[in-house]
């Protein structure tokens, strides 16, 4: 699939000023592993990102956010052509995904001497969860959860602060980050199994309508390919896979 057999119907509205611009969360350590010299985000995410942009024949603008609450935020006010970001319903209502091209297991932590041991057991009256708000994985839970109480903290790191703080009955959040904090707290335990999976998918503003049918077909052929399974080994990110066919 090269440039010039493209509709420019695509193109136009892919990258209406000439360049693709494409949302990058760098809050999210394993589709993006760093940043170069130039303060230029580098990983699995941007990859995925150029490589649409050389599909679609244009240069690429990397244009990077903190955290994927802001990245989605972003949509309603144009700064983004693309953004690869965590698929969820309360971020659907304005952008347009595609399936998923990789996707992260999310689980709890909970702490020492925890009479909790499932999954399951997690979601009970009285149970209070320590989540980043905006995280694919806390929005996953505002959505899910039943009985237990969601306590939404702004960061990662706060998450765990309030979890130890507080004395909270578990920490949600990605197995690859849980697997560092349980390390800092003796006793602790990751529970097996995973509560969601949080998929990465690419989006683009709802009313690209032309524009997200043809990443919908780009990001299945990147997964059947082989391309998303060779950037992961290329970055070498332990806890990241590639999600099923859509």
């Amino acid at each position: 699939m090269s440039g010039p057999q493209i509709d420019p119907a695509i193109i136009a509205e892919l990258a209406p000023t000439g360049r693709l611009r494409a949302g990058i969360n760098t809050g999210n350590f394993l589709l993006v592993s760093g940043q170069g010299a130039d303060g230029r985000p580098y990983g699995v995410s941007p990859d995925v990102a150029a490589e649409i942009a050389g599909r679609l024949g244009v240069p690429l603008d990397l244009v990077s956010y903190p955290d994927p609450g802001l990245l989605a935020d972003a949509a309603e006010r144009g700064e983004w052509d693309i953004g690869n970001i965590g698929a969820e319903p309360q971020r659907a209502r304005t952008i347009a995904f595609t399936a998923a091209y990789c996707e992260i297991e999310a689980t709890y932590l909970v702490p020492a001497g925890s009479p909790i041991t499932r999954i399951e057991e997690v979601d009970r009256p009285g149970h209070r969860i320590a989540t980043k708000g905006r995280a694919a994985y806390g929005l996953w839970l505002e959505n899910n959860l039943r009985h237990a109480e969601l306590v939404r903290t702004e960061s990662i790191d706060s998450s765990f602060d309030v979890f130890v703080e507080q004395g909270l009955e578990a920490l949600a959040g990605l197995r690859p980050r849980l697997i560092a904090d349980v390390a800092r707290l003796p006793g602790a335990r990751i529970l097996d199994g995973q509560f969601s999976a949080v998929q990465q998918s690419v989006g683009t503003p709802r009313g690209n309508a032309r524009a997200a049918a043809w990443l919908a077909d780009v990001v299945e052929e990147l997964k059947a390919s082989g391309f998303i399974a060779a950037r992961i080994a290329h970055h070498g990110v332990k806890g990241l896979s590639v999600a099923p066919p859509a």
